[in-house]
């Protein structure tokens, strides 16, 4: 009787997250620059859908990517908004198991779309450089548009059964997270189960989206270079490089804290995050 009650205890209906431990007098403070993050966010990548929309010159493949990577920012901004606001605002901590799994579904599947229109990015300019005569016809719009369809497909189909294995555990640890939004790293370890099939599957998932995005973005750079030395004019290969700037900041800004999250719930299991 005495066991029953325990488990139920401890196979509560909700996990908690986690701010800044032992910082709580200065959550609305630190809410601050987080709000101020998250307005640039929507205004900005609300601004450039506008601009891409009302201006007909814009409707090429190299603004229509960009368009996408607003689209993904935007939901990730409106994913992860609720709960660390949430916790800044009205230490709102708690979050249920149907909600949790709700939200890292999307934060997930958002970032491999990301991850996919990276990729697409990548493309556009290796096109663009490596052969620049046949640029328009290689991209058309009902192409870009299939190949959005499927970055999108990709990331549902590969995501989806997460949240549906992560249901049927049974959770009796203290259910605390060390983030302020749900990954599937860290809940999965809530999990008094088998998790290996989750652990696995998802270092599969890894390893297939952004694993291979990455390395096939890496490969149109050394293409793209690879061309661009070929370029007998100085200026004309300036000129090509700085068509790639801001799309190589993009991807360091994308894969350098998403790697780095992945490799710390992976191998670090004993340190302790925030946020």
């Amino acid at each position: 009787m005495m066991s029953a009650v325990n488990d139920t205890k401890l196979n509560s209906a909700v996990f908690c997250l986690t701010g800044i431990p032992g910082h709580e007098h200065v959550h609305l403070w630190v809410s601050i620059p987080f709000c101020l993050m998250y307005v640039i966010s929507i205004i900005g990548n609300s601004v450039i859908l506008f601009i891409i929309k009302t201006d007909p010159s814009l409707h090429e493949p190299m603004y229509i990517f960009l368009s996408m990577l607003a689209i993904t920012d935007l939901g990730l901004s409106i994913s992860t908004m609720p709960t660390i606001l949430g916790i800044f605002w009205f230490n709102a901590r708690e979050i249920s198991f149907s909600a949790c799994f709700a939200q890292l579904f999307f934060i997930h599947s958002l970032s491999f779309i990301e991850s996919s229109v990276l990729l697409l990015m990548a493309f556009d300019r290796f096109v663009a450089i490596r052969n620049p005569l046949r640029y328009a016809s290689v991209l058309t719009l009902p192409r870009i548009a299939k190949m959005g369809l499927v970055s999108v497909l990709r990331a549902v189909v590969l995501i989806l059964p997460l949240p549906i294995l992560l249901k049927q555990f049974r959770y009796c640890q203290n259910n605390v997270l060390s983030h302020s939004y749900c990954l599937h790293q860290e809940v999965m370890k809530m999990a008094c189960s088998d998790i290996r099939v989750n652990s696995i599957y998802g270092l599969f998932i890894i390893v297939s989206t952004v694993g291979l995005d990455s390395l096939l973005i890496l490969l149109s750079y050394v293409m793209i270079l690879k061309t661009v030395l070929s370029i007998a004019s100085q200026a004309e290969r300036l000129r090509a490089l700085n068509t790639c700037v801001s799309h190589l900041c993009a991807v360091l800004l994308f894969y350098t804290p998403m790697i780095g999250l992945s490799v710390i719930h992976r191998f670090g299991n004993d340190s302790s995050h925030s946020l």
